[in-house]
């Protein structure tokens, strides 16, 4: 063979080495030396984040939570039944996400977007990371716009603005949820997206929630989450970022948004049993030092943006049920000082049938009159004080045999006043009607008018106002009351209250 040749054929054999790529294919795999109780500890799994997705041979998806030197503990999602020890895990170099889109409208769903109401599955090529940081200060506007609930006693004495953290709190049985609720189902029609997440709920509630929202129609506008009693922890702590995150996608693509958490107590105790499990040092009552934390970065991501990004905004509920009406326990004290209101229900009140069983005393507002219209705010400005004095003299009236007038007669407005606040679940009443309605007992309309006949005026005067619709129109228009409605609603009301003397 000439030497021409075999220096073609070395060249050829150089020039096929020099294309070859060489390099390995790093993975980061290693086994599981721990299971137990939705928890696995993996060693010498290096380069792994916070929440970062993980694999296991099985095709079980866990989550790491605990980084340590040489090993990382991580929490199961699902497939936790499939995993034995000693089995390969693989890092995934990817944060939690879950999917967001339009078509989860309607939808029942767990923690992770799977639907859970046997119907067809989602499918959905958008997906946001389940950990956010809240929007910066510079990005938002303060709170001046009311989310209507239709609801006279929260309207007019605790009202929701959009962009709001707004706490309802008290024991079990006290409509906390039945507010929330109700709320939801007078969004038709206001452009919101509202999502109601369920967590430790029993699947038979969560199921009669459904079926009355979408009886109502709701459901055209609502995604129902459920983290129910027998799901892991790790879906009943996750739940309430999850679909955190849904609310967000809809606020930062142009619309309203409106999401329950029900309730953060139940969560709270998700996450303790996950940080024992997960042998993290406890604090007050067992809970992990960062309990705090956990509410404060998920309350915080509710927002009013600014005129520059829309305007929109994600207004957030949170519940939390106490125990034999210690508000001064650990979790609700944190859930009080993040949030902006607070709603507390009185199990008292709900017992005498004052529903909705709102304590005015204890409920506080930092926003007050910038979530309410002119109207409402002119009709209302002094009930919440009228209300306290009224519950004041009451108890100190059982103990009194002989009482002045001016007392007295506060008394019975008092008790007027009560029975006006008063409303049945799913029967809205429009914030026009609550301002027309209020304005009849801040004038005396009602004062010659017996307790038990208070519901019956209410009707005759709704139904007054439905045939003259102009003085409902211009207060939904204009926000005041002007001077010639305002003598058609004193002609209206003196009618009614004729009737009903």
């Amino acid at each position: 063979m000439s030497n021409d040749i075999l220096n073609n054929i070395i060249k050829d054999i150089e020039t096929k080495i020099d294309s070859v790529d060489i390099t390995p294919e790093i993975e980061n795999v290693w086994e599981v030396f721990y299971l137990w109780d939705w928890v696995a500890k993996v060693s010498w799994l290096r380069n792994v984040a916070y929440n970062e997705v993980v694999e296991f041979e099985s095709w079980a998806i866990w989550v790491a939570l605990n980084l340590e030197e040489h090993f990382v503990w991580v929490v199961v999602l699902n497939g936790f039944l499939k995993i034995l020890e000693w089995e390969k895990v693989k890092a995934t170099w990817r944060i939690l996400e879950v999917p967001v889109w339009d078509a989860l409208v309607w939808r029942v769903v767990d923690s992770l977007g799977n639907a859970i109401d046997g119907l067809w599955e989602i499918k959905t090529t958008t997906f946001y990371p389940v950990e956010r940081v809240a929007s910066w200060v510079m990005t938002r506007k303060s709170v001046h716009e009311p989310m209507e609930t239709w609801i006279k006693a929260v309207d007019a004495l605790v009202p929701i603005g959009r962009g709001q953290r707004e706490l309802i709190i008290w024991d079990r049985q006290t409509g906390k949820t039945q507010v929330a609720i109700d709320t939801i189902l007078n969004q038709k029609w206001q452009n919101v997206i509202c999502v109601y997440v369920a967590i430790w709920q029993k699947e038979w509630k969560v199921s009669r929630i459904v079926e009355e929202l979408r009886k109502r129609w709701a459901m055209d506008y609502t995604i129902v989450v459920s983290a129910w009693a027998s799901s892991p922890a790790a879906m009943q702590y996750l739940a309430p970022y999850s679909w955190c995150a849904m609310a967000e996608y809809f606020m930062l693509n142009w619309r309203h948004a409106l999401i329950v958490y029900d309730d953060l107590s139940k969560q709270a105790n998700a996450y303790r049993e996950m940080s024992l499990l997960l042998r993290r040092p406890p604090g007050r009552e067992a809970y992990p030092w960062d309990v705090f934390y956990l509410h404060s970065r998920l309350l915080e991501r509710a927002a009013k943006l600014n005129d520059d990004l829309g305007a929109w905004s994600l207004t957030a509920l949170p519940i939390i049920e106490t125990q034999a009406w210690d508000v001064s326990a650990y979790i609700p004290t944190n859930v009080i000082s993040i949030t902006d209101w607070q709603i507390f229900l009185e199990s008292d009140l709900f017992n005498a049938g004052q529903k909705p069983a709102i304590n005015v005393w204890l409920s506080v507002s930092r926003v007050w009159g910038s979530a309410q219209i002119k109207a409402m705010k002119k009709v209302s400005w002094t009930l919440k004080l009228d209300l306290a004095q009224y519950r004041e003299l009451a108890a100190f009236s059982q103990f009194a045999s002989d009482l002045d007038d001016s007392t007295r007669k506060q008394l019975e407005r008092g008790k007027r006043m009560m029975e006006l606040l008063k409303q049945w679940v799913y029967a809205p009443v429009s914030v026009p009607k609550q301002i027309a309605s209020l304005y009849a007992w801040a004038n005396g309309y009602l004062d010659w008018i017996e307790v038990s006949k208070i519901s019956k005026f209410e009707s005759d005067l709704y139904a007054s106002l439905d045939d003259e619709k102009t003085i409902l129109e211009s207060i939904a228009k204009d926000k005041v009351i002007s001077e010639e409605k305002e003598t058609k609603l004193k002609e209206i009301l003196s009618k009614v209250s004729e009737l009903n003397k």
